[in-house]
């Protein structure tokens, strides 16, 4: 792959290893070992690996290798491994460099997933973790200690669409020697450029934006060569959370047009925002993209564009939210996001449900919100959809 390429080109072509039959699609090598010409070969292969040498799935596939170049390339990361979910690469990437006595400062919006693992698994092991408002850089600041070793946040919340600012909370981790790990899904990698601002791990579930069409569960953990092999390829390959084959393939295919997709979905979502600015039936419009949300320039500073997910806050609570997803007609009712399809979902009643109600309070995810991620539909048909459902509640 050339490094003058530009980045459509990469995710077309970047990473591709073709077997002696020279197929034009990526190959799908569905097995779960390898064959050594001699017992010396083997031996020689457990000591060290070359790049094109495999020993087991669990450890690394030429299909799995041909997706972790290609996701590499696209971030701008020296290496990346894959996982069998998102959640496996969140886990995996935490779990992996730290051990009891370490310290965890995380933004306290995350996805619920993202919350348990925090307060009930690494805190089983002797973790401490310490929440703060992501938004706000003093709280980062006076929660960082000597022993802090990550900062976790997601660069966009979910649901709320708070920004955290990348460079200003790696500036401060890195000052007491912490590394930056962050959940980059709502961001997605089109527009991250969250390792030139200063992350040292980027994690995707590539469920999302990567896959885009609802097919696989799937994860990628990205970073320096060195922490992707040294830690967490030791880790990922003992405790079994690897990509499988198929699904390694699946997500080559969703990045061949993850460029064309995302880029066309944020369009929409920018104008779905301006369209329902001020709807009578909305008391907030929440669109990062748009210069109406409070950290607009942030946004355009570091992604460029805003994503594609809108959360919109209905008047009347969740009787009205579920009237209004009762009358979609394009829209789907759906917890995924990041699909070629629009998606609706109430997160204080799913996604977000397991959470006390007073910490749903406190994150701003309220009985009125509806997250809606904006598929590749016609734009003018969404917006059409949405506004009549709205008439409906």
């Amino acid at each position: 792959m050339s490094d003058t390429w530009n980045t459509r080109t990469k995710l077309v072509h970047g990473g591709t290893r073709r077997s002696q039959y020279n197929e034009v699609s990526e190959a799908i090598f569905l097995t779960q070992g390898f064959v050594y010409n001699t017992a010396e070969e083997a031996e020689s292969r457990f000591l060290k690996s070359g790049p094109d040498e495999f020993i087991y799935a669990r450890y690394g596939n030429p299909t799995v290798a041909m997706f972790e170049d290609r996701i590499a390339a696209l971030e701008g990361a020296e290496d990346a491994f894959a996982t069998a979910s998102g959640m496996a690469a969140v886990s995996g990437a935490l779990t992996s460099m730290l051990r009891a006595g370490d310290h965890v400062v995380a933004a306290r919006a995350l996805f619920g997933s993202c919350l348990y693992v925090l307060e009930e698994v690494l805190t089983r092991f002797g973790v401490e973790v310490s929440f703060v408002d992501g938004t706000d850089l003093a709280q980062w600041k006076a929660a960082l200690r000597a022993n802090t070793k990550v900062v976790f946040f997601e660069t966009i919340a979910n649901p709320t669409l708070e920004v955290v600012d990348i460079a200003g909370v790696a500036s401060l981790a890195h000052a007491v020697g912490a590394s930056v790990v962050i959940d980059n899904v709502f961001a997605t990698p089109v527009f991250s450029k969250a390792i030139a601002q200063g992350a040292d791990v980027v994690v995707y579930s590539a469920t999302k934006h990567i896959d885009g069409q609802g097919r696989a569960l799937g994860g990628v953990i990205l970073g320096s060569r060195d922490f992707i092999r040294g830690t967490v390829e030791p880790y990922m390959k003992h405790t079994g959370g690897s990509m499988s084959p198929f699904t390694a393939w699946i997500m080559l295919k969703g990045l061949e047009t993850i460029d064309l997709r995302v880029r066309a979905q944020a369009a929409s979502a920018l104008a779905m925002a301006d369209a329902l600015q001020g709807h009578e039936k909305l008391s907030r419009v929440i669109y990062p993209g748009h210069p109406s949300h409070a950290q607009n320039a942030l946004v355009e500073r570091q992604m460029g564009k805003g994503g594609t997910v809108i959360s919109l806050e209905i008047k009347g609570g969740q009787a009205a939210a579920f009237a209004f997803l009762n009358a979609l007609e394009i829209v789907l009712i759906s917890n995924n996001l990041g699909d070629a399809k629009s998606i609706a979902t109430h997160p204080a009643t799913t996604t977000h449900q397991r959470l006390p109600e007073e910490q749903k309070a406190s994150l701003g995810i309220t009985p009125g919100l509806v997250r809606l991620s904006v598929g590749i539909e016609d734009a003018d048909d969404l917006i059409a959809d949405v506004k009549q459902a709205l008439a409906k509640v």
